[in-house]
């Protein structure tokens, strides 16, 4: 699923989680992913309501005060605390709260270790991050672009002082992406909002060739008189000009290891496949000195390049990810059930170019049965394709 953020009034996290809800995101989904994190306290609900005439879902967020200052992490630690957020919108809540992390140790001199999140690590950005996070992964989401974003203007009161807009971090973070001029007299665009498109975003500018599958409405607190104050998501199926005619583009990482062992090899393989990867995958190769080793690609879309680039570096040491941009094309395919002497087995049927069927049995499907059955694996694939072809 793409995603295009309309931002014609900026974007914060409360209007992308609303978008998100309104776009069909299951609330209480969110909040038992809050609440596994030690968040309890925290309770999200949602209001219909009305910018200038268009309906919106507005997102409330009600806990008790608190006055932490929390360190990356902190946060992180809160994520990972969680058993039932999945690895990939851990993954994608991780990312946008180190983009964050990135421009606010660059804005205040310091390392991103020691900085402090202060509006940004409060509760209702937290949650506002991490259900942003379970409800894109939840709803599919695996690239996505925004227009222009428009900050406003004028000056806002932060844990620093009195500051012009955009916020320092907030302008450190839109670093590089297209800005809408404003006449808006307010923040139009948060730190948690620029967090949120330099994270998942990777394209900026008009809406682009797709079909409309779902639109979701998010409101802002604020009403603004010049304007609607709501963000628009639209998401859709991506006609991909780039790519050639029955093809999609895809991007391929990879790294050389030579100093790594098989278990953690096979562990960071793991990961990036709960992470979204499309294919995980190791070429023998040899390095410099004639040391032996390996070349581990990763096949994925593009809005996992930098969640699935940050699993390569955390989890192997290597010093350097190569990516790059290619095409593929696969092949029309459909999940069948072939029934077999010793059980039913799932498989796929693809349809090669020619109009043909060819069919795959499941390979785990079929040695449980076998182990079952105390009988050949052989035996069971072969009565699978049989069955198949009756």
């Amino acid at each position: 699923m793409f995603a295009y953020l309309d931002c014609a009034s900026g974007i914060s996290g409360d209007m992308t989680l609303g978008a998100l809800l309104d776009a069909g995101a299951d609330l209480a989904a969110v909040q038992a992913g809050l609440d596994s994190m030690g968040l309890a306290h925290v309770r999200l609900s949602t209001a219909e309501v009305k910018k200038h005439g268009f309906r919106a879902t507005h997102l409330r967020i009600a806990h008790e005060p608190e006055l932490a200052h929390r360190h990356l992490h902190h946060i992180t630690a809160m994520i990972d605390k969680s058993q039932i957020i999945t690895p990939r919108a851990k993954d994608l809540a991780k990312t946008i709260f180190t983009r964050i992390g990135e421009a606010e140790a660059k804005v205040h001199g310091t390392t991103i270790r020691q900085v402090h999140f202060h509006e940004v690590g409060a509760i209702d950005s937290i949650a506002d991050i991490v259900g942003t996070a379970i409800a894109w992964d939840a709803l599919g989401i695996t690239s996505a672009a925004a227009s222009p974003i428009p900050t406003g203007r004028g000056f806002i009161t932060i844990a620093h002082g009195r500051c012009a807009i955009p916020a320092p971090a907030t302008a450190e973070l839109l670093a590089g992406i297209p800005l809408a001029e404003s006449n808006v007299e307010c923040e139009l665009t948060t730190p948690t909002g620029a967090g949120i498109v330099k994270a998942l975003c990777e394209s900026f500018g008009p809406l682009p060739s797709l079909t409309i599958k779902k639109i979701g409405y998010g409101a802002g607190t604020k009403d603004l008189p010049e304007q609607a104050n709501l963000l628009r998501i639209i998401l859709g199926e991506k006609s991909d000009a780039a790519a050639a005619p029955g093809f999609e583009t895809v991007w391929v990482l990879e790294t050389n290891l030579d100093d790594t062992t098989g278990e953690i090899i096979g562990y960071t393989q793991e990961r990036l496949f709960a992470a979204g990867a499309l294919d995980v995958y190791l070429t023998p190769i040899q390095m410099k000195k004639n040391r032996p080793a390996v070349m581990l690609s990763v096949l994925c879309k593009a809005a996992d390049c930098d969640a699935l680039e940050t699993i390569l570096f955390t989890e192997t040491g290597t010093l350097g990810v190569r990516r790059y941009a290619t095409q593929r094309r696969a092949l029309p395919r459909e999940a069948v059930t072939a029934s077999t002497p010793w059980g039913d087995v799932a498989g796929k049927v693809a349809t090669l170019p020619s109009g043909a069927k060819a069919f795959t049995a499941e390979f785990e499907a079929c040695r449980k049965l076998a182990e079952e059955n105390k009988v050949p694996l052989r035996a069971v694939l072969d009565a699978a394709e049989r069955a198949w072809k009756v």
